[in-house]
């Protein structure tokens, strides 16, 4: 999904270097025994002991920690790999050939295109298959993943289906532009991507995603939760109604918890896994729902696109002021016969991906910095409908943390590079130490 998601905002020319091996946030806990079958369940359990700060039992710890480890020179060696990769493609003239088939079989640059694009894709795909499987091992040998080997594989296939179709109308496009406008095409080409970006924000949920998941009204599955979840939304003054709350079915597939808010305009929603539900208790998934509640009340979903939209326009500049110089230091040994030559696509990959992963600490930084936002305002908006809603936070971070095996001492380099989310510790001990109207102060965004 990740890479599907990546490739359909126009990130592609990133993405398309091969995915980092990254256990998402998922993970095997309490799969020993049968979780509860639905929030009430959880709700009647004892109640939960008070959190003082993130912890994990000694072998808990050391699953989490060997999975960190095994995440973050993953991440690293993925990266690498794409690279030495795409450097492979081009020294064996892979693109070249491709080209040539193109040109062979069409003379119209549309049709040459969906020669050209597709085989080089799923080249490319298939190069990073090793990387796919290890990843998918992976999540099922820490209990992260419980989707079958033939599920995943159907899975893998659709979304290289997706990656293959998006993937070829945006090389289309971006060899027509480059064709039109030699020494503007990486501003052309930007500016036409700024209405995909928001295009794609608006499709995703009704399209792509159902592909994925099933999906089913919350009222349906669960009237009492929709009914918590529409006091927390009307106190935060949007306007998602209870039929656009869905309940997904991520225990087919996942050990995984959570709940977000996705799409924008008539396609917003609101979302909760049923393993959620099962997991967590309501006030729990209430606060895990405020704080993707803020990421629109705070305008992340805009910023994130604004930011997108200049990371983007820093990549495709960049690649501009440098293609020039590879193409004439090793393009006639690649036999490239120029920038608009279909061949140059993995030269131009190579250098947009270096310069992505240069400025993947300044985009991880950013992306703590607004995940830190929505959790105070999760905190925010609970406040006064939770009873204790601070520990009701910090309890979500415990569970999550567990959950995910996040490692409570993760490694800096790793927070550094790649962290999207500040560490859990961290989020606990902001949970518990938040409280502006204990000392007669007004919070920061909800009043």
């Amino acid at each position: 999904m990740t890479r599907v998601a990546l490739l359909l905002s126009l990130l592609s020319l990133v993405a398309l270097t091969g995915p980092a091996l990254r256990p998402s946030s998922l993970s095997d806990l309490r799969q020993t025994a049968a979780p509860p079958s639905s929030h009430e369940t959880a709700a009647s359990q004892p109640a939960e002991k008070r959190i003082t700060a993130y912890t994990l039992p000694p072998d808990l710890y050391r699953k989490a920690h060997t999975l960190e480890q095994i995440s973050f020179w993953g991440r690293l060696a993925a990266i690498f790999y794409g690279w030495v990769i795409l450097w492979l493609v081009l020294c064996w003239k892979l693109a070249p050939k491709y080209r040539d088939w193109a040109e062979k079989a069409a003379s119209a640059r549309i049709l040459q295109a969906v020669v050209f694009a597709p085989t080089l894709l799923l080249t490319l795909a298939l190069f990073n298959v090793p990387f796919d499987i290890a990843e998918q091992w992976v999540l099922r040998k820490f209990g992260i993943s419980v989707q079958g080997w033939a599920s995943w594989g159907w899975d893998w296939t659709k979304g290289e289906i997706i990656a293959l179709i998006f993937g070829t109308i945006l090389i289309w496009i971006l060899y027509a532009v480059i064709r039109k406008a030699p020494k503007r095409w990486w501003l052309y080409f930007w500016l036409i991507s700024l209405p995909l970006l928001v295009l794609v924000a608006f499709l995703q949920p009704l399209i792509i995603d159902p592909l994925f998941h099933k999906f089913e009204p919350l009222s349906q599955k669960d009237p009492a939760l929709t009914a918590s979840l529409e006091k927390m939304v009307q106190r935060a003054g949007q306007n998602i109604p209870p039929e656009r709350m869905y309940w997904m079915n991520a225990s087919e597939k996942l050990n995984a918890i959570n709940a977000y808010v996705t799409g924008i305009g008539a396609s917003k929603r609101m979302v909760v896994w049923d393993t959620t539900i099962a997991k967590m208790t309501t006030p729990e998934i209430v606060y895990v729902a405020g704080h993707e509640m803020g990421h629109y009340v705070l305008n992340h979903i805009w910023k994130g696109l604004a930011f997108a939209a200049l990371g983007l326009f820093v990549l495709f500049y960049l690649g501009y002021r440098t293609i020039g110089w590879l193409l004439a230091r090793f393009g006639q040994n690649w036999h490239i016969r120029g920038l608009d030559d279909w061949a140059s696509l993995p030269a131009l990959l190579l250098l947009i991906s270096v310069f992505s992963f240069v400025g993947t600490p300044i985009a991880s930084a950013t992306s703590r910095y607004i995940e830190h936002q929505a959790d105070q305002y999760g905190i925010e908006v609970t406040h006064g409908l939770t009873p204790d809603s601070n520990q009701v936070a910090a309890q979500s971070f415990q569970i999550l943390g567990e959950v995910d095996l996040d490692d409570p001492d993760p490694n800096p380099l790793d927070v550094f590079l790649f962290y999207s989310h500040p560490p859990i510790r961290d989020r606990v001990r902001f949970a518990l130490t938040y409280e502006p109207w204990a000392h007669g102060q007004q919070p920061e965004f909800v009043k």
